[in-house]
C-alpha cells in the first residue's frame, strides 16, 4: 500500500487495548533476537559462565545449574525491553500518542514522541511499531514523515535552537536501521551492556 493511503491521527480512547497489544507484538517480534545478542558477548559469556560455576556448589544439578543464569538473564531482558518499549507511554509535550490508520479505518501503526533531555537534543521518538500484517507497505515511513513535521513545528514553537529527530533502534533491527539510513538518518551513538550495543541511536536535522 502507498503512503498516500495512509492518515495518520491521534489515538482514540477506545484503541488503548488495540494499540498496546500492537506495541508488545513488536517487542516479541525483537526481543529474542536482542536476547540471542546479548547473551552471545564474551563478556556476558565469562559472567554466565562464573554464575554458574558458584551454582554447582549450591544445586545438585549440573544442568539447572548452567541453564538456571542463562534463563534469569533471558527473562531479565525480555521484562526490561516490555516495560521501555511495550507500553504506552504518558502524554508528553509533542502530543500523541498518533495511529497510523488505512482508508478502510484499520489501525495498522502507532508513534509517540518526547522533548529531548536538553536544550537542543531535539525531539525523540519514544514508540514506532508497525502491525506485522501492515510492514512492507509504506506505514513505517509515514510514520517517520510524520514524527518530523511535529518535530519541526514543535521545535519552531519551544524556541530550539534547531529541529532535530532522535530514532532509537534495537541493534537487531537491521530493516528499520536501512530505512533510516534510506531517510538520511545517520547513527550517532548506542547504549547497552558492558560496552556492547544494544540499541543504536539515529538522528537528523530536519
Amino acid at each position: 500500500m502507498a503512503p498516500s493511503h495512509l492518515s495518520v491521527r491521534e489515538m482514540r480512547e477506545d484503541e488503548k487495548a488495540l494499540v498496546l497489544e500492537m506495541l508488545k507484538a513488536g517487542v516479541r517480534d525483537t526481543e529474542n533476537r536482542v536476547a540471542l545478542h546479548a547473551l552471545t558477548r564474551p563478556p556476558t559469556l565469562l559472567l554466565l559462565a562464573a554464575a554458574s560455576s558458584g551454582l554447582r556448589f549450591v544445586l545438585a544439578s549440573f544442568a539447572l545449574a548452567l541453564l538456571l543464569p542463562v534463563l534469569l538473564a533471558v527473562v531479565a531482558l525480555k521484562l526490561g525491553l516490555r516495560a521501555r518499549w511495550g507500553s504506552l507511554p504518558p502524554p508528553g509535550g509533542l502530543g500523541g500518542p498518533w495511529v497510523a490508520v488505512r482508508g478502510s479505518g484499520d489501525v495498522c501503526g502507532v508513534l509517540a514522541l518526547a522533548p529531548g533531555s536538553h536544550t537542543g537534543a531535539g525531539a525523540r521518538v519514544t514508540r514506532l511499531s508497525v502491525s506485522r500484517w501492515h510492514r512492507r507497505q509504506g506505514v513505517g515511513r509515514r510514520l517517520l514523515a510524520f514524527a518530523e513535521s511535529r518535530a519541526r513545528a514543535w521545535a519552531g514553537g519551544a524556541g530550539e535552537p534547531r529541529a532535530r529527530l532522535v530514532v532509537p533502534v534495537a541493534v537487531v533491527a537491521w530493516g528499520v536501521a536501512g530505512m533510516l539510513e534510506g531517510c538520511g538518518y545517520q547513527a550517532e551513538g548506542s547504549w547497552g551492556c558492558m560496552g556492547y550495543a544494544l540499541v543504536r541511536e539515529f538522528s537528523k536535522d530536519l
